[in-house]
């Protein structure tokens, strides 16, 4: 699956994700993109983009949106913090729904 990582998810996150091909949003050229243009960026080249922005489910349309939207839901957006995220991740990858935004946290 090819992911993306936005801005402020930490890029060693990708090492974690193996059986994925991950970009970063500062590998792809496209730091400092509103979220909306980011998102329609994203959907050309990517599966799902990978955001730890709680806050974006609540400034897009899930209607309208053109990826699958993950939010990383940890206490901070450390790569300690998010490490224990990876094996959920890695369930919901596995099951995802076209354009949606889909929470991964300790609780599932």
């Amino acid at each position: 699956m090819r992911l993306l990582l936005d801005e402020s998810v930490p890029r060693k996150l990708r090492f974690a994700l193996p059986k994925h091909e991950v970009r970063t949003v500062v590998d792809m050229g496209w730091s400092g993109r509103k979220n909306g243009e980011l998102l329609f960026l994203a959907a050309a080249e990517f599966d799902a983009f990978i955001t730890v922005d709680k806050n974006l489910p609540y400034q897009q349309n899930q209607a309208t949106l053109p990826i699958v939207v993950v939010v990383l839901d940890a206490i901070a957006n450390d790569l300690s913090s998010l490490l224990p995220l990876v094996p959920t991740l890695e369930l919901k990858l596995g099951s995802l729904a076209e354009r949606k935004f889909v929470r991964v946290s300790l609780e599932g």
